[in-house]
């Protein structure tokens, strides 16, 4: 899905009205993951960027996560859970397949009958959720729609798996989008894509019926994230590059003419690659994968909250949303604040 908006299509602009995120309480350091596998803080480090992760405790929950992220949203947007006319839930790690996690989040904050819905598509999945969330309230369906990123990755993690287990954490960040009387703010451009015939690269079968032809690479665990390692990565640096330059295309804008671009925290090594490529400033260029790891979907609002926190944004300023993911899928939305 691409679209770019007209101003002259209506006259409801979009803002986000508050952010929040809530994180586990407990840290994995590299050095504790070096206990549990054949690794050390320095390797990982090199190769990934990451240095520590967040993990859900034994009987934590991802609905708790995203309740939690979304109460201080609302509290920063000045909302109530009643002004909420639909939640959306992304995520890969719903607690249960029913109900979904975006029912009990809007049971929890007193969102009833507000609709309700998860959306699975990985770490591009919270940029999945704006896109949808923007366009309802642009068109005069909803007026404020909370959507929250959230995951526990620490369960379908393989932590005798040194390639993958290195790379998740838990967390959540969500927003709450509301309508506002100036068109020219919110979604500029958005696209939503995906490439299922290369689903193999990375995947979480339940059983045998869900491996591949070519499963030589299954670890022999199921209900734990397989991934090609080198085909993943070289499908993020060459998507992400594209993605940004898409975006940028389509509204007419050079990269110097953004305040911020957040992308999903995949790898240091590939948000530093964009980053050069575009020429930006690192302040431009948030990265937060040090602290948390790769959390999937949670990512790119985690960086948004954060970014918020230090009053970063002013009216007017563009803002990039990118997320690649499992899938294979990858989105954008290039926001005026």
């Amino acid at each position: 899905m691409n679209r770019a908006h007209n101003a002259s299509q209506g006259d409801r602009g979009v803002c986000i009205s508050g952010t929040g995120m809530a994180m586990p309480p407990r840290v994995m350091t590299n050095d504790e993951l070096a206990g549990l596998v054949d690794t050390t803080d320095q390797w990982i480090t090199q190769r990934t960027g990451i240095k520590q992760r967040r993990i859900v405790a034994q009987g934590g929950s991802v609905y708790k996560l995203a309740t939690s992220a979304v109460h201080q949203a609302l509290a920063n947007a000045k909302l109530e859970g009643s002004d909420i006319d639909l939640v959306i839930c992304a995520t890969i790690t719903p607690d249960m397949c029913c109900p979904s996690t975006a029912a009990r989040v809007a049971a929890e904050i007193g969102a009833v009958p507000a609709g309700a819905m998860d959306l699975s598509a990985a770490c591009s999945g919270f940029v999945y959720g704006i896109n949808v969330a923007s366009s309802l309230i642009r068109s005069g369906h909803n007026r404020h729609v909370a959507v929250v990123g959230v995951e526990q990755l620490s369960q379908i993690t393989d932590w005798q798996d040194r390639t993958t287990c290195i790379l998740f954490g838990d967390g959540a960040g969500a927003v709450v989008l509301s309508v506002t009387d100036d068109p020219q703010q919110g979604c500029l451009y958005q696209k939503m894509a995906s490439n299922g015939e290369k689903w193999d690269m990375l995947y979480c079968p339940r059983s045998e019926v869900d491996l591949p032809v070519d499963s030589s690479g299954f670890s022999g665990k199921f209900n734990t994230l397989q991934m090609n390692g080198r085909e993943v990565y070289k499908f993020a640096v060459a998507k992400l590059q594209e993605t940004i330059d898409d975006a940028l295309e389509a509204c007419g804008l050079k990269a110097d003419d953004l305040a911020m671009v957040l992308a999903h925290q995949s790898n240091r090594r590939i948000l530093e690659s964009a980053r050069q490529r575009m020429g930006l400033d690192e302040n431009k260029f948030y990265i937060n994968i040090d602290q948390y790891g790769n959390t999937s979907a949670a990512s790119v609002p985690i960086c948004l909250h954060e970014i918020c926190e230090r009053g970063r944004f002013k009216p007017g300023d563009l803002v990039l949303f990118v997320g690649i993911g499992g899938g294979l899928t990858w989105a954008s939305c290039m926001w005026r604040w």
